[in-house]
């Protein structure tokens, strides 16, 4: 019997060494696990993430001659013109800048009726639409807010889930369309009330 109880306790011993030999090469201090299957250390977490316009972003005033208007626009970010039509970009954000000629003010029910349908044929799984009168500081102005997809990347392939905030500013036949777009996860309500409330007529 003393014979069986020391063979068990041997027994016992190399099990639990080999146990711990083989649990020891992914334990936590082993240093494997920030790195990838490649071997390659894994990249560091964006203290920004990705579409959020920092706290910091400077804003200029943007008056295009002989047009009646002004509004602020991010410093710094890149500039498209195409007829009465002015984009300004920084990687995943835009502010969109569109002048019409319109004989009455926009209304959450013409919005309704002639913008939204126009929109879901122009924009990649248009979605979530809500459209509403809101005041800034240009005094009440009909507010657009929907889902669409960016168009893919050329170079990483990759499509964006885009949130969309459409200001619709009108006086004497001149109705000026400001679009504020950005992905859906992104913390740009400031940024967005800092543009939309900066707009005024000159």
């Amino acid at each position: 019997m003393a014979r069986v109880r020391i063979y068990g306790v041997i027994g016992l011993v190399l099990v639990a060494a080999v146990t711990s030999g083989c649990s020891g090469t992914a334990g936590p201090g082993s240093g494997t696990a920030s790195r990838s299957t490649s071997g390659q250390a894994a990249p560091p977490t964006e203290s920004n993430p990705p579409g959020d316009i920092p706290d910091n972003q400077a804003y200029v005033g943007f008056r295009p001659a002989g047009r009646g208007f002004l509004v602020k626009v991010p410093e710094g970010w890149s500039r498209a013109v195409k007829g009465n039509t002015t984009i300004f970009t920084d990687k995943l954000n835009q502010v969109r800048v569109d002048e019409v000629r319109a004989p009455a003010a926009p209304t959450t029910a013409s919005v309704t009726r002639d913008v939204v349908p126009k929109l879901r044929r122009e924009v990649s799984r248009f979605g979530e639409a809500n459209v509403t009168q809101v005041s800034r500081h240009a005094g009440k102005v009909v507010r657009l807010e929907y889902r669409g997809d960016s168009a893919t990347d050329p170079v990483t392939g990759k499509v964006i889930r885009d949130a969309f905030e459409r200001y619709a500013f009108y006086r004497r036949g001149h109705e000026v369309d400001i679009t504020l777009s950005g992905p859906v996860n992104a913390d740009n309500i400031d940024p967005w009330r800092v543009i939309s409330d900066s707009f005024t007529w000159q």
